[in-house]
């Protein structure tokens, strides 16, 4: 059952443009995605939203892209009109499971540093770092991440992590036991039928392995009018490293 998610919306609705709807990746929120979507909103309406078990929206089960697709198809069924849909990663996974279910509801699809096939690792040792952050007598996000620096050692994927804690209310923005149980699900991928004939772009990032060279046949089968562009210099959060370049290039794409 498809849960209302909370959204977060720039520029105006315009009749001669396709609005953009963006899908974060997994602990990530359409908080992260403000900057980007401001840029992209100059000649179109963009609208980012928390994806269920993230952020502001609702807490649901089961967390699986069958669900996430249900929730992102009732985003676009209220704003009455097909959208251009970009996804990072899980939000990646979950669009493409609305294109090939619902290819209908969209125009152009992005892909952001992830490919329709199930992956090995596992975000579970961020989970457990999270839950077990000791976060009594917290007043600064820099305390926080002085704690969280006892498990997870790269600054920078702390820095993200935090930005789903509430220090107001010392508490993670984040169904962390709804993600744990649905990890074997966003990590996998089960081999969904279907097509999707428009436009997609897989944009990946050059200095990260989501996305290879040996998932392009998978993904031409499923999505044969694909196109293929790296941003060098790059990793998976290549929004976030690279955002002048990802803004250029999802422009150009969207704009052809």
């Amino acid at each position: 059952m498809a849960v209302e998610l909370q959204r977060v919306t720039s520029g105006d609705p315009r009749d001669d443009a396709t609005p953009l709807l963006i899908a974060h990746g997994l602990f990530g929120s359409a908080r992260n995605w403000g900057a980007i979507a401001k840029r992209l909103s100059a000649g179109r309406q963009v609208i980012a939203v928390d994806m269920r078990n993230h952020g502001d929206s609702p807490r649901a089960r089961p967390h699986d892209y069958e669900s996430m697709a249900d929730d992102l198809a009732a985003v676009v069924a209220d704003l009455g009109c097909q959208v251009d849909l970009l996804g990072h990663s899980m939000g990646g996974k979950a669009a493409m499971q609305l294109a090939l279910t619902r290819p209908e509801l969209l125009r152009r699809l992005v892909v952001a540093d992830i490919a329709p096939v199930a992956y090995e690792h596992s975000h579970m040792h961020h989970i457990e770092a999270m839950r077990s952050l000791d976060l009594d007598g917290v007043t600064r996000r820099s305390e926080a991440d002085a704690r969280l620096a006892q498990t997870i050692s790269d600054a920078g994927v702390r820095a993200f992590l935090l930005q789903s804690l509430d220090v107001a209310e010392l508490r993670w923005k984040l169904d962390l036991d709804a993600l744990a149980d649905g990890m074997p699900d966003t990590i996998g991928w089960t081999g969904q039928a279907g097509r999707f004939d428009g436009p997609a772009l897989f944009l990946a990032g050059g200095a990260s392995d989501y996305v290879t060279e040996a998932h392009r046949p998978a993904i031409r089968e499923q999505f044969p009018d694909a196109r293929f562009e790296e941003i060098e210099g790059a990793g998976h959060w290549l929004h976030a490293e690279q955002p002048r370049v990802f803004v250029d290039v999802v422009e150009r794409f969207l704009s052809a």
